[in-house]
């Protein structure tokens, strides 16, 4: 699919699911409705399929673990990739400017990893990465929206992922809310994630890299003292 037709795809989708005059409220209840709906459906078909856990014990059972998504889908990389560095090694984001494509593809290895993200529209290059690193011998895992995503015949697990019917992109929320999970079922079972954390926090006090925070500040609430 071209750009054109792409923008085409998405102002059409905003015709048809935002009727003239609707009301903010009415809309932000469509909104809330859609998104809870999809996040509910998401999670019991993750739940039925454990799919989630299985992709959780590749990752952990790898030596590399690169993260790849393009347009919205590499916010949900840069979220995964964040989780977790904080608790295992060997992470490596691919993007275009420090760890591309082409020089991730360059040595792939048996034991290594891929986590892609691929939503609509379906990004080319991704569907070519996940294509050559499973060509390769490297194990992919695809968090997609359709079991029918190019990206999906190449998957050795497949999270699918219910984006709902928001008015002209598909939602973020169930996207992000699996990103978190996967994240935090890896997270929990890394070997040595305490001791990452504990010297992560002391080397991120030392390169002072976070304001303080008062316990005053913490306390938002308004005081129940009474008064005099």
């Amino acid at each position: 699919m071209t750009d054109t037709e792409q923008r085409r795809s998405s102002r059409k989708r905003y015709d048809r699911r935002v009727p003239q005059n609707l009301s903010a409220a009415t809309l932000e209840e469509r909104i809330i409705a859609s998104d809870t709906q999809a996040l509910t459906h998401t999670y019991e078909q993750i739940a039925a399929t454990e799919s989630a856990r299985q992709a959780a014990a590749l990752v952990l059972k790898s030596r590399r673990r690169f993260i790849a998504g393009e347009g919205t889908s590499s916010a949900f990389a840069l979220l995964l990739a964040t989780e977790l560095s904080a608790t295992l090694s060997n992470i490596h984001l691919i993007e275009s400017h420090a760890l591309s494509p082409l020089v991730a593809l360059t040595d792939v290895r048996a034991t290594d990893v891929l986590l892609l993200f691929s939503m609509r529209p379906y990004r080319s290059m991704m569907v070519r990465l996940a294509r050559e690193f499973h060509g390769s011998g490297g194990t992919v895992v695809i968090v997609t929206d359709s079991a029918q995503a190019p990206t999906a015949k190449f998957a050795d697990r497949l999270i699918v992922v219910n984006t709902g019917t928001s008015p002209f992109i598909d939602s973020p929320t169930p996207i992000a809310a699996v990103t978190h999970l996967l994240g935090t079922l890896i997270s929990a079972s890394a070997k040595g994630a305490r001791r990452r954390l504990n010297e992560r926090d002391r080397m991120a006090a030392r390169l002072e890299l976070y304001e303080p925070v008062h316990e005053s500040a913490r306390d938002d609430s308004p005081s129940t003292k009474p008064t005099v």
